[in-house]
């Protein structure tokens, strides 16, 4: 797990030079324990590297890393849990190995097999791959987009990073912020991947490679995240025990590593099955880590610490209050790479996990969307029976909700109803922030421009409704949320987060299994898979990962912070979470344009 970054150019002694040392130092954060930087002879390619040993902590594995013959180089971000699977396949064809890293086994697999080899990978990652007899370079991304990499092309150059703040840093982009990524922004909470708010900085999207050569690129992409027609023949019995299999086989896979690995305990079921599933395979001496807050509703730190007595884990946790997170927050805000209206709590877990010695830990994000957890399972289908009612029946329903100023999810799905508005735009009523008027005006504020509607992401066909809605929750909520967020507060702290329930042999196993079996609500299948889940984790409300911000932002200590970021602002803020967005972004905004002042961007 590393930080990575590069610079290719077919115009070596035309083209402006980055600052590599600003660069190595923006990347810093995400790999306490080394880093690297490698220039090729014709200047025409250099490698950056920061590492978070986890496998083969030997100088063995350091990066960047090259071939024997010196012709190849790489610098990896991620891990590849059946590294070595793929390590004696390319033994059984000849092949050598000099160190015991997953790094040098992707070279290798990468040399042999070509870039449409990425499919056989299992992990999360990121990667370069410069080839200097053909000056080319290859560059990839894992199929869920469990890990981030941008890129910048200019002239007959390529600048890449996994964090947008190091292309920033290069002191080759001028930092203009996108407006209509901006809007999207406003409307989602988050940056739609694979777009970037910085102008002309893209993400590689997941499943992705993209090769470069003279200054030209080609993106080549691997299978999305779908669902196949379903195995009609698979009965619940069978279901069961597939997605038992699979989650063993999983979590089994998420434990490769050289360091101790612990688990992040909410209380709720998907982390709860993790640690089950941990014991099952073995796994003694686990330490789990959970957070508290000073709010009865939210708090699971009781039904946590329950389980780790249960399951024998050696457990921490940490209570917050108001007070003692608002101390925490400027820390939040400092390392937030593109705006998001989540991630302080990763920040918050991540943080204590580090501080106990840990760096690498697992997690149970991704039970809620392949196993219907969240409440969108339920309501969209709702929401598209009303958008299918003749128009005399919308029209004076969407009048009445538009009415309803108070409530900005009403006033969403009024518009959505008079546009009679598809499941795909119903899933953006659903989890959106500000309208599309809203957000408009917003970047209107902000930037001075109107920006223009573009849809980010388009509903691919799928066997059923359930389906559909848990793709969305895959392919948007998730990866464009909670997974960034998840990568860069956990990076920040130089921890390592594993998703054992994001998994690509996992996913392509369960997949099969019809949504009636595997989409059947309140995640029963997960739970039948996994019956050591005690009852008193079962039997609970349902309540998520989440911080009490709107009890805490009536608090002076708060306010105040709040107050400032909604300054004059030309919309409606009748909503904790929409102020939340405002003072993200305006932060952000404010160290954009701190970097430009100290000229470490150029126009």
């Amino acid at each position: 797990m590393c930080g990575i970054a590069g610079y290719f150019t077919s115009l070596p002694t035309s083209m402006p030079q980055p600052d590599f040392g600003a660069m190595l130092q923006a990347l810093q954060h995400r790999g306490p324990d080394g880093s690297g930087v490698w220039h090729c002879k014709s200047k025409m390619a250099s490698l950056l590297h920061v590492r978070l040993a986890i496998i083969d902590p030997s100088l063995a594995g350091k990066q960047p890393m090259h071939t024997v013959d010196g012709r190849f180089t790489i610098v990896f971000n991620g891990e590849i849990y059946n590294y070595l699977e793929l390590r004696s396949k390319l033994e059984s064809q000849g092949l050598t190995f000099i160190s015991s890293s997953d790094t040098e086994v992707l070279l290798q697999w990468l040399v042999h097999y070509g870039p449409s080899s990425i499919t056989h990978l299992r992990g999360m990652f990121t990667f370069a791959l410069w080839d200097s007899l053909e000056q080319t370079c290859l560059l990839g991304r894992d199929r869920f987009g469990i890990k981030p990499l941008y890129y910048f092309e200019y002239a007959s150059t390529l600048l890449i990073a996994s964090e947008i703040r190091t292309i920033l840093a290069s002191g080759l982009v001028n930092g203009n912020i996108e407006a209509n990524v901006l809007a999207g922004f406003f409307q989602t909470g988050t940056v739609p991947d694979p777009a970037a708010l910085v102008h002309d900085v893209k993400m590689l999207p997941a499943g992705c490679t993209l090769s470069w050569k003279n200054g030209v690129s080609k993106i080549a992409c691997d299978t999305s995240v779908t669902f196949p027609c379903p195995n009609a023949e698979i009965s619940w019995s069978q279901a069961v025990k597939i997605t038992r299999e699979a989650l063993l086989d999983s979590v089994e896979k998420h434990f490769v590593s050289d360091v101790p690995v612990g688990i992040f305990l909410s209380g709720g079921i998907d982390s709860t099955a993790i640690l089950a599933l941990s014991q099952i395979i073995g796994k003694k001496g686990i330490k789990t880590f959970s957070l508290g807050v000073d709010d009865t509703d939210l708090d699971e730190t009781d039904i946590a610490r329950r389980t780790a007595q249960h399951f024998g884990t050696d457990h921490v946790e940490w209570r917050l209050d108001g007070t003692e997170a608002r101390k925490l927050f400027d820390e939040f805000l400092s390392c937030i790479d593109q705006p998001t209206i989540d991630g302080f709590n990763t920040y918050v877990v991540s943080r204590l996990a580090r501080q106990n010695g840990y760096k690498v830990v697992l997690s149970g994000l991704g039970g809620d969307e392949l196993f219907a957890g969240y409440r969108s399972f339920t309501t969209l289908p709702k929401l598209q029976m009303l958008v299918r009612l003749p128009l005399l029946l919308r029209q004076p329903l969407a009048f009445l909700l538009g009415g309803l100023a108070s409530k900005p999810n009403l006033q969403r799905l009024a518009s959505a109803l008079m546009r009679q508005a598809d499941l795909d735009e119903l899933y953006d009523v659903f989890r959106g922030i500000f309208s599309a008027e809203d957000a408009a005006k917003l970047v209107r504020h902000y930037l001075s421009v109107i920006p223009t509607t573009i849809k980010f992401s388009h509903l691919s066909q799928q066997p059923t409704m359930a389906d559909s809605i848990s793709v969305m929750e895959l392919s948007r909520y998730m990866r464009n949320q909670l997974l960034r967020d998840g990568d860069v507060m956990s990076m920040a702290n130089g921890v390592e987060l594993r998703v054992p329930l994001v998994d690509t042999v996992f996913f392509d196993r369960v997949a099969t299994i019809p949504a009636k079996f595997r989409l059947k609500l309140g995640k029963k299948l997960l739970l039948a898979a996994v019956p050591e889940i005690p009852s008193w984790v079962t039997r609970q409300k349902k309540r998520g990962f989440f911080f009490p911000y709107e009890k805490w932002l009536e608090t002076p200590e708060w306010a105040e912070l709040f107050t400032l970021a909604s300054k004059d602002i030309p919309v409606p803020l009748p909503n904790w979470y929409q102020r939340w967005s405002l003072l993200v972004f305006d932060q952000w905004r404010k160290r954009n344009y701190l970097i430009e002042e100290n000229h470490l961007a150029v126009a």
